[in-house]
């Protein structure tokens, strides 16, 4: 069946005076998929030659065959000796298309955690946030440039699935003298942050269904990573000691989940008792501890507290650290230690599992662990933090006059303000109004409607001439909210 001549060439000829900043090419192209999705171009309709058309449209005939073969190359058309036709296309009323479609998304996501807002400029008070601004900037980027110049294009292909083995040598090294863990580069795993070991540690170390301990309120990372592989989440209490799960009634776990050295959000230190206990029932119930060892580099009274996974010989421990809070969020480079006998039985499926990559970022922040560059920015670090620390303890003193109680112990990069009876998710919804970005505690726990309301407050990168202010907003934001007077 051949097409209509003239109504043909005025519709095409009309679409492509209309075509903006299309080229010719690209613009007839257009029209003739338009006019086969519109039906205004049947199925098994034959099209003139190339060159009649070219010559119909006062195009080149290179431009009409180039747009006729990406048509036919889709399969809107098919060319062959006796000419082009247009495809059989499966029926459709495009100029009655159907409503947009309802979206049920699976279950598990309705156990993920409400997600924290992230953008540039960072917001007063964001949690987990370090002092980026106090980064040595121009020394990474002479070290980044000097392995670039140094390894070249091989660097360009993929690398150790487990990452370069520089890193993982200096970060044994590294944990050796500041965390008391003694390991070997095949024992480490480099990971694109925390989080990406939490979810090797499901996969590797679980089943759907399995029971997962986690503190409650607690990481909201390990929740979507246990609710995404389909564990079962068991929320166990924090207190002045840490998790608490003497006289809670649960199954054995496969998984226990904590943060030891500096609770998140309570700042509580798992006691020596605990830790020994943890690691009995471990060892009892066959189950691995996933340790998160977030900000322990900084603390501000005595020495920083040995890591769960150095205390006792063959502990079914998974060691998580990451360089986001020490270095900047956006470098997603973190690691896991494995005991030698798990990382030997798990080698094969982290070669199925990761792929290696990041190698010259992977590079710089070995020399810059080497070279001693870290050390000093950690030790630089820990003296702004606890000073912010300090300033930000003063300012609530001095301009939150509602009753709290300040949870957060010396060290890292928060504290956080437990306040009865507010909306906390409203007053944090209120305050980015004014560019403040703290936490909701109540958001932390697995029944976000039940526990603890507050505010966690982040200092790492707030500078501290924006507390006193930044605390009073809030402390107007809770009295509106309270019904007083402003």
């Amino acid at each position: 069946m051949n097409i209509p001549g003239d109504e043909f060439y005025i519709l095409i000829l009309d679409t492509l005076k209309k075509r903006g900043a299309e080229t010719l090419q690209r613009a007839l192209y257009l029209a003739l998929r338009e006019a086969i999705l519109h039906g205004r171009l049947q199925a098994e309709s034959r099209l003139p030659g190339s060159r009649v058309i070219a010559r119909q449209l006062g195009l080149s005939r290179n431009t009409v065959n180039a747009a006729l073969e990406q048509l036919t190359l889709e399969g809107y058309l098919l060319r062959n000796r006796q000419g082009t036709r247009v495809a059989q296309l499966a029926k459709r009323n495009i100029a009655h298309p159907s409503p947009e479609p309802v979206v049920t998304l699976a279950k598990r996501v309705s156990l993920f955690p409400a997600p924290t807002p992230r953008g540039t400029p960072v917001p007063a008070f964001t949690p987990g946030t370090p002092a980026i601004n106090y980064f040595p900037l121009p020394l990474w980027r002479r070290l980044y440039d000097r392995v670039l110049r140094e390894e070249g294009s091989a660097l360009l292909a993929y690398g150790d699935p487990a990452g370069e083995l520089s890193l993982r040598e200096a970060i044994a090294r590294h944990l050796a003298l500041s965390r008391g863990i003694t390991c070997d580069a095949s024992q480490i795993v480099i990971t694109e942050g925390a989080l990406e070991g939490v979810n090797l540690c499901t996969l590797l170390l679980s089943e759907p269904g399995d029971i997962a301990w986690i503190e409650d309120p607690g990481y909201a990372g390990a929740k979507s990573a246990f609710a995404k592989t389909g564990l079962t989440m068991v929320g166990m209490p924090v207190d002045d000691e840490g998790m608490c799960w003497e006289g809670q009634h649960s199954d054995a776990p496969s998984l226990i989940f904590t943060s030891p050295s500096h609770q998140f959000p309570y700042g509580s230190v798992l006691s020596a008792r605990r830790r020994l206990a943890l690691l009995e029932l471990a060892q009892a119930q066959k189950a691995w501890i996933v340790e998160d060892d977030y900000d322990s580099e900084f603390r501000y009274t005595g020495e920083p507290v040995p890591a769960m996974s150095g205390m006792i010989k063959h502990a079914p421990v998974v060691y998580l650290g990451t360089f986001s809070k020490t270095l900047f969020p956006s470098l997603r480079i973190g690691f896991m230690v494995l005991p030698p006998a798990l990382a030997k039985a798990a080698l094969p499926a982290i070669g199925a599992l990761l792929r290696g990559g990041h190698r010259a970022e992977q590079r710089t922040l070995a020399l810059f662990i080497e070279e001693g560059h870290y050390a000093r920015h950690l030790a630089a670090m820990r003296r702004l933090y606890r000073k912010r620390y300090r300033q930000l303890r003063e300012a609530l003193n001095a301009e939150l006059h509602v009753e709290h109680r300040v949870l957060a112990g010396e060290g890292g990069m928060h504290l956080t303000v437990a306040i009865d009876g507010i909306d906390d998710k409203a007053i944090v919804q209120q305050a980015r109004a004014f560019q403040l970005a703290p936490a909701a505690l109540s958001g932390y726990y697995l029944d976000t409607n039940q526990g603890q309301t507050g505010l966690v407050l982040g200092y790492g990168n707030t500078s501290a001439s924006q507390f006193t202010s930044g605390i009073r907003r809030l402390q107007h934001l809770i009295t509106l909210q309270q019904g007083g007077t402003a």
